[in-house]
């Protein structure tokens, strides 16, 4: 069965080597990997690398926040690495996201590459209702997801991290070309692990997503290749 780039395979692993295992289990079911915060750290520039080596996009999912100088800076360096996904946190600001496309559009241009595609996450969707009381924000989840993205689309972005109950209102918003990236994504009989607002990925892709995140539900299954490859049976007719 042929991959479809549209599944972001989640690598939430503690070492390249049980990374680099399930990428050779998975085969050619996946063609594009999420590295995240912990096998990034533990694995550096080699986890990117092994992949690009292999044909794989890349997903590099460190979510910056701070100054806009910082976050310019360090995605001049993401950039470099030849990824084909970048992000920050939306709540940085405008200026910061303003900062960081900038900078990911220099670089790009600057080596004769292809430039990342530059999203930004807006709440997180392990974040529930009661979650997000505790922040004292004036908006309820929903509300303040809308915010962000426009606030991204403003700046330059080319899409958001959001959950499939917000992508209507996101693209309604926003428009149709503007990326809809979904984590949190659970085939149904899966556990929900610690994701709060969830769905199937045929759901997602109804909703309007443009991409899904799937992790544990690949990474622990008993066949990881069969696993993917049902993913990808189940979004085609998307």
């Amino acid at each position: 069965m042929q991959s479809d780039p549209r599944l972001i395979a989640a690598l939430d692993f503690p070492t390249a080597e049980a990374a680099k295992q399930a990428v050779e289990e998975i085969g050619d079911a996946v063609a594009y990997y999420k590295v995240g915060m912990e096998l990034y750290y533990a694995a550096g520039n080699d986890m990117i690398r092994f992949l690009k080596e292999r044909g794989k996009k890349v997903f590099l999912d460190l979510k910056l926040q701070d100054i806009p100088n910082t976050v310019a800076s360090a995605l001049k360096v993401e950039t470099k690495l030849g990824v084909d996904m970048i992000n920050v946190h939306a709540v940085g600001g405008k200026k910061m996201m303003e900062a960081a496309a900038r900078a990911v559009k220099e670089k790009a241009e600057e080596l004769g590459i292809e430039r990342p595609r530059l999203i930004a996450v807006t709440i997180l969707t392990s974040m529930d209702e009661a979650q997000f009381a505790d922040l004292n924000y004036k908006n309820t989840i929903a509300e303040q997801v809308l915010a962000l993205a426009k606030l991204a689309r403003d700046a330059g972005l080319d899409g958001v991290v959001a959950c499939p109950q917000e992508a209507e209102a996101i693209l309604s918003a926003c428009g149709p070309d503007f990326l809809f990236v979904t984590p949190g994504v659970r085939p149904a009989g899966s556990a929900l692990d610690d994701q709060s607002r969830v769905t199937t990925p045929a759901q997602a892709f109804a909703n309007g997503s443009s991409h899904i995140v799937v992790g544990r539900p690949i990474m622990k299954a008993e066949n990881r290749k069969e696993a993917a490859e049902a993913i990808v049976e189940e979004i085609r007719i998307f």
